[in-house]
């Protein structure tokens, strides 16, 4: 139990720092759909959620799974950490420096893909904010490797907020004092960008203020590469990009693809894309554990792979780590009605709720996916994950591809539930006959099923009534009541858990 509490205490660190900038746009969606809610605003915010697909497939090619190479080569014998650090911090410097040069000669075609009105600084802009996210990776990396959750969490979290000042200075503060000042020089420069802009450069900044919080991590770097560490390096990441450019089909490209495949017009194709996208928002409470967990878990599973007991105890993670994504999904679901009015600001934009479960239950089946994908990492056996991942992807393009015209953001919704489900199921059959691991499917299955079941049961009583505060009551009488059946389930285990143990052994003992 105390390995899975220092997991728990890093995860709860990581989670506190809404694992940075890859979640930055789940928390900042109240506040662009409140200011993108106009007809325009509602196109601008599709062409920011397109943008920022590609850009997550760019953040693959930059980083080429070197972080991850990083955090398994610092736990074999014999590979001095400093040399490791240099030799991989080095070859992302000198990989990014490349990129983003290609990327700049090229802005002006990709400013044309994108439909950017002419403006293809904002590709220089967004070059910049993907070269300095990929140059923190490796520090921020060696925090996680380290065991420093705390100062990872503060660089993120003050990151974050930076972020939203900056967006708010540059969508509200700004204007006022343009309009009020319209002959000055930086006013008329405001004047020729828009806020599509004004988002990219917000993340800029906020980039530059992450590297410059990483500078005591970096002190001690000297640009010098170890080639044969590098050629170790690079042999166990390279299949990382594969894996990487297909995972990001099967997470994000969904929005590309409702935006090539609907059949209306480019305008509306966007709007659509805009609804989707901020509905896709209500998973931020499972995609953010799930992140927060991979941060922690990435490293404590290399750490425990030597343990003779880490079979076990990787089984015990993941019934506590399906018993949390449950939760998540009923704290999300059964309350859903609240939170489309704190999340989601415009009214067209709620039009989408109803792909809202089936979101959540394929982000739940993804976390699962994640966890199971250690066995892959530990047997140094990259490739099974790649043909997984890429059995993924094909399933993601021909379900967006055949059903996107009948049925819209629907066809999306379900696709990726489909594909990640099939993911986590193939992923446990083959894993379990390379690296058996003694998971406790059947209870598993049953906290699946009795989620599902009082899922269902708050969709019965919301076609009785319309009334919002009875169906908050019921909505907490149905979350009270999974939480009883998890403490009375798991009892032993809880019992020796601070604070809830005490109340177990009083009640439930």
């Amino acid at each position: 139990m105390s390995k899975i509490k220092q997991l728990a205490g890093q995860t709860v660190w990581y989670g506190l720092s809404s694992v940075g900038k890859k979640m930055l746009a789940y928390l900042l969606t109240p506040l662009l759909t409140y200011l993108l809610s106009d007809n325009k605003g509602m196109i601008e915010y599709g062409n920011i959620s397109i943008i920022y697909v590609w850009v997550a497939v760019a953040n693959i090619v930059f980083t080429y799974g070197m972080e991850t190479a990083y955090f398994r080569f610092s736990n074999l014998e014999g590979i001095e950490k400093k040399t490791l650090f240099r030799t991989s911090f080095s070859s992302i410097i000198a990989t990014t420096i490349l990129l983003c040069a290609i990327i700049c000669l090229c802005r002006v075609p990709i400013e044309n893909h994108f439909g950017l009105n002419h403006h293809p600084e904002y590709i220089v802009w967004l070059s910049v904010m993907i070269g300095l996210d990929t140059l923190a990776a490796i520090p921020m990396a060696k925090l996680r490797q380290e065991n420093r959750p705390r100062k990872y969490a503060f660089i993120n979290l003050f990151s974050i907020v930076c972020n939203i000042v900056f967006i708010i200075v540059f969508m509200v503060v700004l204007p006022r004092w343009v309009s009020a000042h319209p002959s000055n020089s930086f006013s008329v420069w405001y004047g020729t960008k828009d806020r599509t802009g004004f988002v990219i450069l917000a993340n800029v900044l906020e980039n530059i203020i992450v590297m410059l919080l990483l500078l005591g991590e970096c002190k001690s770097f000297r640009f010098k590469i170890n080639i044969d560490l590098l050629k170790r390096l690079l042999k166990y990441s390279t299949p990382m990009i594969i894996i990487g450019l297909a995972g990001m089909v099967n997470e994000v490209m969904d929005r590309e693809f409702l935006n090539r495949w609907l059949p209306y017009s480019a305008d509306v194709n966007k709007r659509i894309v805009a609804i989707y996208s901020a509905n896709y928002r209500f998973a931020i409470f499972i995609s953010l554990f799930i992140q927060a967990f991979k941060m922690a878990a990435e490293p404590f599973f290399f750490n425990q792979s030597r343990e003779r007991n880490a079979p076990a105890l990787y089984a015990r993670i993941m019934k506590w780590f399906v018993i949390t994504l449950a939760v998540a999904f009923l704290f999300t679901a059964l309350f859903l009605d609240v939170w489309e009015h704190i999340i989601i600001q415009g009214k067209e934009y709620r039009t989408g709720q109803d792909i809202v479960p089936v979101l959540l239950s394929a982000n739940i089946c993804l976390g699962v996916y994640y966890n199971l994908s250690v066995w892959y990492k530990l047997t140094d056996k990259m490739r099974m994950g790649l043909y997984i991942t890429l059995i993924g992807a094909a399933i993601t393009i021909a379900g967006n591809y055949f059903f996107i015209p009948k049925f819209g953001m629907y066809a999306s919704a379900w696709t990726t539930f489909i594909c990640y489900l099939v993911m986590m199921i193939v992923c446990y059959l083959v894993g379990q006959k390379y690296f058996p691991v003694p998971y406790n499917v059947k209870k598993i299955t049953a906290y699946w099923f009795v989620m599902l079941l009082l899922y269902f049961a708050s969709v019965g009583v919301a076609h009785v009534t319309d009334s919002l505060i009875i169906k908050t009551i019921v909505g907490i009488v149905l979350m009270f009541l999974f939480l009883l059946l998890v403490l009375w389930a798991e009892k032993k285990e809880v019992q020796s858990m601070p604070v809830v143990g005490k109340f177990v052994k009083k009640y439930l003992g």
